[in-house]
């Protein structure tokens, strides 16, 4: 696989955490990169009840310890440390029998100085919750540490079975402060212009489906993540969470790593990539990105969106009427602004050219084969 096996795509973040580490990777991949973070991580203070949460467990140790997230732990851990309890709560959490989520909920117990008994192998919360009802007796003392979206569920569940149940709230998950890089991250999915959209949240995924609806475009953007833009999601989770968004075609890795996902995005669109023959010369087309015989050019969306349209119909005549409704989504739009689309595209295409023809008073054709 090339060295920038996504040049020519464009992808959107709607990552607030690791944002910058997520659009580095990307962009050394070849991909140009549309931030619009959905979602903001709010730490909640001693006045949120965190230090209160903390106080009655170190009055009263845990006896198991259900951990959701690594920033949640190793958050947890920095506030006790401000607070002078550092000590105190890792002795206090040392003593009891600690289950993670996943493996970053883990490493951060590990990393902090404590032995994890058992790790979800499916990193779902629900499964911390079935191990512990089918290995633990009621009564018992349980502190669960909630990640920013975790409704109250699991601890209703606990206290129904009997257990005492101490929620841990480290921080929130909200919506962002400024929406403007969110609305033109919307606007630019809807209209097709975005390859795929990453998504290493399931708030993520609800918070841009929330604005898009407050702003009327709930339905155009769910249309452009069934037909044309990939929702990659950070893991199974998650992608649950953005099938039931009505974001057809979500894809993940197995596990949910930063890493994974970004592999699994680039397989999903380098697999895109369409070799043709056109006027007898060799084009691939990678996204924006035109390959003519080796060399390389690349496309405005229109242009691309016109080639896209003239290739699927290749060797037909494609009326103008036909071109303007699927490119600029109506008939009405200015026939000039295609008639300079297909100059500039000519332009693009090189020697192969020839193989886009204009059919006097009727439209254009395209010499193309898939090769």
């Amino acid at each position: 696989m090339s060295s920038r096996p996504l040049e020519g795509f464009v992808v959107g973040i709607t990552a607030d955490r690791r944002a910058a580490e997520q659009a580095e990777m990307l962009t050394r991949r070849g991909a140009r990169v549309v931030h619009g973070p959905t979602v903001r991580v709010l730490p909640l203070g001693p006045e949120d009840g965190l230090r209160a949460a903390t106080q009655s467990l170190l009055e009263h140790p845990p006896d198991v310890v259900l951990a959701s997230t690594g920033l949640g732990v190793r958050t947890w851990v920095a506030a006790a440390a401000s607070w002078g309890l550092e000590g105190r709560l890792l002795q206090s959490l040392g003593s009891a029998r600690l289950l993670a989520r996943g493996p970053k909920a883990a490493g951060a117990f590990v990393t902090a100085g404590l032995e994890v008994a058992w790790q979800a192998p499916s990193e779902r919360f629900s499964d911390l919750i079935d191990h512990l009802l089918a290995t633990e007796v009621a009564g018992i003392r349980v502190a669960v540490q909630l990640d920013g979206g975790l409704a109250p569920d699991p601890a209703r569940q606990l206290r129904a079975a009997g257990y005492e149940v101490v929620e841990v709230p480290v921080y929130r998950w909200t919506l962002p402060e400024d929406e403007h890089r969110v609305r033109r991250l919307v606007e630019q999915a809807s209209a097709g212009h975005l390859d795929a959209v990453t998504f290493t949240s399931a708030p993520a995924v609800t918070n841009l489906l929330t604005l898009a609806e407050s702003w009327g475009a709930a339905a155009e953007l769910r249309r452009a993540f069934e037909e044309r833009v990939r929702a990659v999601c950070v893991g199974p989770v998650c992608r649950e969470v953005a099938l039931k968004a009505g974001f057809r075609g979500a894809i993940a890795p197995d596990r949910a790593r930063l890493g994974s996902m970004l592999a699994t995005l680039t397989s999903a669109l380098a697999g895109e990539r369409r070799d043709y023959s056109i006027a007898g010369h060799r084009v691939a087309v990678q996204g924006s990105r035109l390959v003519i015989n080796g060399k390389a050019a690349s496309m405005t969306n229109r242009e691309r969106e016109v080639l896209e349209v003239l290739v699927g119909r290749a060797g037909a005549v494609v009326t103008k009427r036909h071109l303007l409704i699927e490119v600029w989504g109506t008939a009405q739009a200015d026939p000039h602004a295609l008639e300079v689309a297909v100059a500039r595209l000519r332009r693009r295409l090189g020697p192969a050219a020839a193989g886009l023809q204009t059919v006097i008073r009727r439209g254009y054709r395209l010499d193309a084969a898939a090769s």
